[in-house]
């Protein structure tokens, strides 16, 4: 995989696909998109494999898109080319939306197994899984809807009921294991210390499952929600992102990160909420 962001094994009729920059919690670079992508179709083309477990290495499954240096990048960016192109910015979030989605495309059912924070761009792949498996005390949420950024797959909006999709597309708030799987956002949240014996025990045992039954049900139940209109959500949803990284308050924002540091800028983001990195501490 490119730059090894992404390891693959495979034995037991199981897949693991392991996103791998655990310095930076696995946020999501050119790599892990190439790298991801990558392995789920080797895992569809190797006759053996009958189910995909998606799972992150070290403290976090994906801090979301890694966007330290971003704000200077698309700032310097847009100074080079005379100012923002929405169409060259939709065909480069468009190519990440594909990666994502090739998980929910899978002929073979995936199993997202998380840990720690789940965040950002780390919902995506997520919420295009099959399955969610969380650790109790793991964290999902879209902080970026705040500013800044929008679900560009939308799969909240058609993994959870109207008031629910809607509380956490509009605050960004994060949800723990135990309130994923009470709302139906998680099959199962377990003590973190479980979680993988748990996830490898469930998946096995899916993995018995004669494969044609795996990817007619898996089918049948992506076209009712492809009959919603799931993928024209996910073009506006890709359009508004990039509007969102260019309104007057989301240049601002940029700015701010460009001026102090993008910790401080999302800290300030965060603080009238008191989550995520603005967090009090005990």
């Amino acid at each position: 995989m490119p730059e090894d962001a992404v390891l693959y094994e495979a034995h037991d009729g199981l897949a693991f696909v392991t996103l791998n920059r655990p310095e930076r919690l696995n946020a999501i670079n050119f790599a892990l998109i190439e790298g991801l992508e990558e392995a789920v179709a080797r895992a569809n083309r190797e006759e053996a494999v009958r189910v995909i477990v998606l799972r992150g290495a070290g403290r976090a499954f994906c801090a979301g898109y890694d966007l330290q240096m971003a704000p200077a990048a698309e700032a310097q960016a847009q100074q080079r080319s005379g100012g923002w192109d929405p169409v060259a910015d939709f065909r480069m979030m468009s190519r990440n939306v594909r990666a994502f989605m090739s998980l929910w495309e899978s002929r073979k059912p995936v199993i997202a197994q998380v840990h720690g924070w789940c965040v950002g761009g780390g919902t995506d792949m997520v919420l295009c899984s099959d399955l969610i498996f969380m650790a109790e005390d793991a964290r999902i949420g879209y902080p970026p809807s705040r500013v800044w950024g929008t679900p560009t797959t939308c799969m909240w909006v058609y993994r959870l009921g109207l008031e629910h999709a809607k509380r956490l597309m509009l605050t960004g708030e994060s949800l723990d294991g135990r309130e994923a799987e009470r709302l139906g956002l998680a099959s199962r949240a377990v003590p973190a210390d479980r979680l993988a014996a748990e996830v490898e025990s469930f998946a096995g045992k899916l993995a018995t499952t004669p494969a044609n039954q795996l990817v007619m049900t898996k089918l049948l139940v992506n076209q009712a929600y492809e009959n919603m209109g799931l993928r024209t959500t996910q073009i506006l949803g890709t359009f508004m992102d990039g509007i969102a990284r260019h309104t007057p308050e989301g240049l601002a924002w940029r700015d701010l990160a460009m001026r102090e540091g993008f910790r401080e800028a999302v800290r300030r983001r965060d603080e009238p909420w008191g989550d995520y990195t603005a967090r009090k501490r005990d």
